[in-house]
């Protein structure tokens, strides 16, 4: 139980890391969630199951085909999916055509996982060195980063709910202001990050 309980909370921590330079994670989730209100919260969760299972499989590839890729290009991947989401939020904020895609984000969701569980790779296997089943280690710490993903969402749906519903902000000013505002916090990153 013990085993378990850390796995959860390293799996959690893993979302809510609010330190500099590790919290691509939460940003994305943001930027996921940002365009929807509360009545689409099965749409987020298919979003986010989508994206743990992207985790998975690219940490099974590390655990068990050691598949492994330079930090410096998953580095600058990650941030770069953080940039395409924010973009793709700008331009498409108020747009009703954008949920008649969803299994096209579901598989962007999916994809985007695999990167960004690369870049955890060689940490989780840190991490993964003194569990007894790596398989079942690796399921707890995906729901611990399922659970962190959703708090994200939750929290994030609050604050549409509250400014958009209370405080009667444009919801599609709404989402282009807290898009652009985590672009303009990523792409520093991407400049120092920059591979070309």
């Amino acid at each position: 139980m013990d085993d378990f309980i850390l796995y959860v909370t390293e799996g959690f921590n893993h979302v809510m890391n609010f330190n500099i330079g590790a919290y691509d994670h939460l940003l994305f989730f943001i930027l996921i969630a940002v365009p929807f209100l509360f009545k689409s919260w099965k749409r987020l969760i298919g979003l986010s199951l989508s994206f743990t299972a992207g985790h998975i499989v690219s940490l099974l590839f590390v655990i068990y085909g050691k598949l492994t890729f330079s930090t410096f290009y998953i580095e600058f991947l990650i941030v770069v999916t953080i940039a395409i989401a924010a973009i793709y939020n700008i331009f498409t904020a108020g747009n009703r055509h954008r949920d008649n895609h969803n299994w096209m984000t579901i598989m962007v969701a999916l994809f985007f996982g695999l990167i960004h569980g690369f870049g955890f790779g060689s940490g989780f296997e840190m991490l993964a060195a003194g569990a007894q089943s790596k398989l079942l280690m690796l399921l707890e710490f995906a729901l611990g980063i399922e659970l962190g993903q959703l708090l994200v969402i939750f929290v994030v749906l609050l604050f549409n709910f509250i400014f958009t519903g209370l405080f009667r902000f444009n919801k599609k000013e709404w989402v282009q202001i807290i898009s652009a505002i985590i672009l303009g916090m990523v792409l520093p990153l991407l400049m120092v990050r920059w591979i070309f």
